[in-house]
């Protein structure tokens, strides 16, 4: 069991350093074409929050005796199911993507692949993660405070900034569509 749970700790980080770098590749883009960040003061709190999770279910498998979950199947479905959406808002927005709040003057919102059908759907996907992953193991403490930290992070600060970002991406985009 302690291999799997390597392996997954591994998965993870490799892909959580592979979208900080992809993300840090459109930030680079997206700030020469005039991009202004916003929410740049909660940033850290999802850092915090993604290490405190890898850091909870790690340590909560090892103190349960280094099982995994009878359900393992389902929570790994899940996991690959929203590993699927990530990956499809990724490709989705192409440059647009990052972790941070960046909004690049002139651009019109995204509304293709699953942004066709939901506002915020990579959030949806993190917040599948942060469950499954610690059930996967057995980490239920984990699972719980995770989710609940994250969705205080992401509704009570995240997604509004979000949407005030964008909001002023409506509004410049409207502006001077009513200005040609």
């Amino acid at each position: 069991m302690v291999g799997w749970m390597n392996v997954t700790v591994g998965f993870i980080i490799c892909q959580r350093i592979t979208e900080l770098y992809i993300g840090r590749c459109n930030e680079k883009w997206a700030t020469k074409v005039g991009g202004q960040e916003f929410g740049k003061s909660h940033y850290p709190l999802f850092f915090l929050l993604h290490i405190g999770w890898l850091v909870g279910w790690v340590l909560e498998f090892h103190l349960n005796g280094a099982g995994i979950s009878e359900g393992w199947y389902f929570w790994l479905s899940l996991f690959v199911l929203a590993q699927g959406l990530r990956y499809w808002c990724i490709i989705s927005l192409g440059q647009l993507w990052n972790t941070r709040i960046l909004v690049i003057p002139g651009m019109v919102r995204v509304k293709k692949g699953p942004y066709r059908f939901l506002n915020h759907p990579n959030y949806i996907a993190v917040a599948v993660e942060l469950f499954s992953v610690p059930l996967l193991f057995d980490a239920t403490i984990t699972a719980v405070f995770a989710t609940l930290l994250n969705g205080a992070l992401l509704l009570g600060i995240r997604i509004p900034e979000e949407e005030k970002a964008l909001q002023l991406l409506r509004v410049s985009v409207g502006d001077s569509t009513s200005n040609s």
